[in-house]
């Protein structure tokens, strides 16, 4: 069962990390209007390093700053700086609101995200189908 869970570990563990970083793309997007909003990324390489490594920390968390927010997953805490935690993305062309939102660059990672995504579970997919394969003797 150990050669099986190390088989999938990395998969899995891509897996979760794109669509985690999907996730922070899709509210970069979101929040293109947002004034004083600044664009987040994660250093998908680095977190994919860590979770191999097994010390994993990413959480997309946050910190409340104003009583009026809605409560987050880590509640008045600070929010978690680990090497795989949430970046700024750098200011390519900054806007006078203060929002650091460069739709070309996020619908550019968004749309690259996807395809890594896609094409880890058509990767996972032939794995199994090779186990089955196996297995069956067909």
């Amino acid at each position: 069962m150990d050669k099986l869970d190390a088989a999938f570990n990395f998969h899995q563990s891509a897996l979760r990390l794109r669509s985690e970083r999907q996730e922070l793309l899709a509210s970069n997007i979101a929040n293109a209007d947002t004034p004083n909003y600044k664009a987040r990324d994660i250093d998908f390489n680095a977190a994919l390093k860590g979770a191999m490594a097994g010390n994993s920390s990413l959480s997309l968390t946050t910190s409340k700053t104003s009583a009026e927010h809605l409560n987050g997953m880590n509640q008045g805490g600070p929010a978690t700086g680990g090497a795989d935690a949430p970046l700024f993305r750098p200011i390519i062309q900054g806007a006078v609101d203060g929002n650091t939102v460069d739709m070309d660059v996020e619908r550019n990672q968004f749309t690259d995200n996807a395809i890594r995504y896609e094409a880890s579970l058509i990767m996972l997919n032939g794995t199994i189908k090779k186990m089955l394969t196996a297995i069956t003797g067909q």
